[in-house]
């Protein structure tokens, strides 16, 4: 499955991280041939995870400060988990992240899960990591992907139409 399609379909699926997660509630893809993609000029040791596994986390640091997790879709390709309705291990998350907002943004998101570097590569497998995809199909808010200087105009952003805790408005929807 490419990015496109996983970042669709990881809406409203279950993330838990060491026991603590909830609700996936906004995603961001990203594919081998996307300018804005840490994959677009191939494989290096900062990336060498999102050209791993299908399945598998890809974990990197944002402007040297957030870690920022991502799900690999297939060789190349990855979508980053932007936002997250928490609902197990809330009080581990509050402790970590020792404000209101827990997950409502990659890097909030990564603090309250307890992400480390050293899940960079690790499999969502239910072993420390895991991903339950819903039965359900929700609405879904479609958009452009948030800071990046490449490829603006990708309506590769999804969030689930309603949630509250999204790291951005969408823009409006169509009719």
């Amino acid at each position: 499955m490419g990015a496109v399609d996983l970042a669709r379909r990881l809406i409203g699926a279950t993330l838990l991280v060491r026991s603590a997660g909830g609700t996936i509630i906004e995603t961001e893809a990203y594919a081998r041939d996307d300018p804005a993609s840490h994959s677009f000029r191939g494989p290096t040791a900062r990336n060498a995870s999102m050209f791993g596994p299908a399945g598998h986390a890809y974990v990197y640091r944002s402007y040297g400060i957030h870690l920022c997790l991502n799900v690999v879709a297939r060789p190349g390709e990855a979508v980053l988990i932007r936002a997250l309705d928490p609902t197990m291990g809330i009080q581990a998350m509050a402790t970590r992240r020792n404000s209101a907002m827990l997950c409502n943004g990659p890097g909030r998101l990564t603090q309250a899960l307890g992400i480390r570097p050293e899940d960079d590569g690790a499999p969502f497998d239910g072993t420390d990591l895991s991903i339950t995809l819903s039965g359900d199909r929700p609405d879904l808010l479609v958009g452009p992907r948030i800071g990046i200087s490449r490829a603006q105009d990708l309506p590769w952003r999804f969030g689930l139409a309603g949630a509250k805790g999204l790291s951005r408005p969408f823009p409006p929807q169509p009719g």
